[in-house]
């Protein structure tokens, strides 16, 4: 267990699979979690954070906009009067073949998956600067970050920069006492694929931890990232895919 009494932690796309489950782990160990995402799936979430004895504060939040990124920085320091960690776990998946793919198709990821990441950090880290204090983990991805996929250029293109702009910011701010990581996750079973088809068990066969990824394994990683025990700890793009993309 960390100990993460007393912290203020933001957490986006936070209403299902590993961001909902991050935010669970945070609130476990101590911390009051601030719930985003553009659904109302938050509201529940926010539910089973009170549930363990943490306080909840869901905010609706597109991270395509810079004005309701900073709105929902403004509403938390009205309560809290601090911002101890930012989770930029909001993102998208879609897959497309290049040669099909519009230019439509490929801003609305790069809005979502990269801009959103540049938006919520940009609302936060003037507070992170000025208390000399701050925790950011960026989630990006095997793909793009690590290696290549099929009709996940778009996507990888996202997480591959967010590996870039997690070293880049780190340096910028370790000066102010402010620790940036990002999380490359594997295949990761977030409750949305049938296990017993032919697709569900050819990725545990190339696995060599012999199973896939779960939401916890990720949050369990984010919770240490964001724990006073990894001070020492900035810039690192870390993988957690039980061997995946092991030589």
């Amino acid at each position: 267990m960390a100990n993460l009494k007393g912290k203020v932690a933001i957490v986006t796309g936070a209403g299902h699979g590993i961001g909902r489950e991050i935010a669970l782990s945070l609130a476990r160990n101590g911390a009051e979690v601030v719930v985003t995402d553009v659904t109302d799936a938050i509201f529940e979430v926010g539910k089973q954070i009170e549930a363990l004895g943490s306080k909840a504060l869901p905010i609706k939040c597109d991270v395509t906009e810079l004005e309701q990124a900073q709105d929902v920085e403004e509403k938390v320091i009205g309560k809290y009067e601090r911002i101890d960690i930012l989770v930029n776990n909001a993102g998208i998946y879609p897959q497309k073949a290049f040669l099909d793919m519009t230019a439509d198709d490929w801003n609305k990821v790069l809005r979502v998956n990269l801009n959103g990441v540049f938006h919520c950090t940009k609302a936060v880290i003037p507070k992170m600067v000025k208390q000399r204090y701050g925790k950011i983990v960026n989630i990006a991805s095997i793909a793009g970050a690590v290696v290549g996929f099929q009709n996940l250029t778009h996507y990888s293109a996202s997480k591959a920069a967010i590996a870039g702009f997690t070293k880049s910011l780190a340096l910028e701010v370790a000066q102010y006492g402010i620790n940036v990581n990002a999380v490359a996750p594997g295949p990761i079973d977030v409750g949305d694929m049938t296990t017993n088809t032919e697709m569900y068990k050819q990725i545990i066969k190339v696995i060599p931890a012999g199973r896939m990824g779960r939401p916890i394994d990720i949050a369990n990683l984010v919770v240490f990232l964001v724990s006073d025990e990894s001070n020492f700890i900035t810039g690192q793009c870390i993988v957690s895919d039980g061997g995946y993309t092991l030589p």
